[in-house]
């Protein structure tokens, strides 16, 4: 399929955007994968948004992009595309799931013949961390069921909303399409109806990934793949004679112990080439933590002009998989939101709405010398009501019913 481009007369040199985003070749005896893009936005992007166009996670994005506002950022800003990885410190089979990270790595093959396939993952939260650890695949199902856990249904609960024993396969079922069960009991690989927390710490414990990249791990990986689960924050990785350092994360909130092995692999390098190492750089990564790729030391002469700035890529005129959100209807039930005063504030809300999952619909109107936002069209009352139910249970917000003018 060919896409289509919007027509901006200084983008006319740049390179179209099907360039490789979750398969790789890994040559022998390299460690990086990958290359950093850029791409600008246009009005009414969001990052999740970009992140799920382009297969990034949200932690990817925001970490290489700090300061860019999640749900309104500017249109013409420049937007660094993160897709430069350094494959993790462990045997290259099978599954690896690097929490730090928040990627999961499928290997196949060895030698000269090595491919990885690289999806961004969405993990536990701090309350319900995943785990760590050696497993494999126990089984994979098409369109699973979910058999709600107890102390999920207790969570839930709390807040007045009960969970149904068993939800079936559908929107409302948040393993998505396709799950790969672990040896580990409880613990799966799915997809989700959230897809905007990939990349983030938002599950029970399970991995989350985008719909349409579970389906290609569903595909590609049989039952009984080792599944290695690992947390590794700081990365050093060799390609083209340069030596590349990826950090996730301030220094202060991670591992020690990661860090000293770090330093233990950066000074064996140092005392191998008997040259010294730029350790300015290096304390610069760190402190940065921008979770991409970074050059710190030239193990080969000339080899850092290789090294290139990002390709600025055309964004299409239309992303994949962003929510689509109807005309509001005066004829149909809507839901009233919030009234804001702010233009920014009104947008962004309406945004973080439009990415619950399963998607809600929203939309920012002016309304006198301020802004609502509101929800909807929605074909029943039954409907709108269940939406109000959802934003004070997801989001805290006391939404009203808006009637249809016109009642049939």
């Amino acid at each position: 399929m060919t896409a289509v481009y919007e027509e901006f007369p200084s983008f006319s040199d740049l390179q179209e955007e099907t360039f490789e985003q979750n398969q790789f070749s890994v040559a022998k005896g390299e460690d990086v994968i990958g290359r950093l893009r850029s791409v600008r936005l246009a009005k009414g992007d969001t990052l999740p948004d970009i992140a799920r166009h382009y297969g990034l996670g949200l932690n990817g994005l925001t970490a290489a992009n700090p300061g860019v506002d999640i749900w309104v950022p500017e249109a013409g800003e420049r937007l660094i595309l993160p897709h430069h990885f350094i494959l993790p410190d462990v045997p290259r089979k099978g599954v690896v799931i690097n929490l730090a990270t928040m990627r999961l790595f499928a290997f196949k093959g060895t030698g000269d013949q090595l491919t990885v396939d690289t999806y961004p993952v969405g993990v536990g939260t701090e309350e319900r961390p995943s785990p760590t650890g050696q497993m494999r695949v126990e089984r994979k199902a098409y369109r699973p069921s979910w058999y709600v856990p107890t102390s999920i249904a207790k969570s839930h609960l709390k807040k007045g909303d009960v969970l149904p024993a068993v939800v079936p396969p559908g929107p409302d079922n948040p393993l998505g399409e396709y799950a790969l069960y672990l040896t580990a009991p409880s613990y799966l690989i799915h997809g989700t109806n959230k897809p905007a927390s990939i990349g983030l710490r938002a599950s029970n414990g399970c991995f989350r990934l985008y719909p349409e990249d579970v389906k290609r791990l569903y595909e590609i990986t049989p039952a009984k793949t080792p599944v290695n689960i690992i947390n590794q924050p700081y990365l050093v990785g060799l390609r083209n004679g340069m030596i590349y350092l990826e950090v996730h994360g301030p220094t202060d909130e991670l591992d020690t112990a990661e860090l000293d092995k770090v330093y233990r692999k950066l000074k064996a390098v140092e005392t191998a080439t008997g040259r010294p190492l730029d350790w300015n750089k290096v304390k610069q990564v760190l402190a940065e933590a921008r979770g991409i790729p970074v050059p710190v030391f030239e193990l080969r002469p000339g080899s850092a002009k290789e090294l290139a700035e990002p390709t600025e890529v055309r964004r299409p005129v239309e992303l994949r998989f962003k929510p689509k959100v109807a005309e509001l209807d005066p004829d149909a039930w809507s839901v009233l939101v919030a009234e804001l005063q702010d233009e920014t504030d009104a947008a962004r809300l309406a945004a973080i709405i439009n990415h619950q999952g399963p998607p809600i619909p929203a939309q920012m109107v002016s309304k006198g010398s301020g802004y609502q936002v509101v929800a909807g069209p929605f074909a029943d009352q039954n409907k709108a009501r269940e939406i109000i139910r959802r934003l004070k249970m997801d989001l805290e917000l006391d939404a009203s019913l808006v009637e249809p003018a016109r009642r049939n």
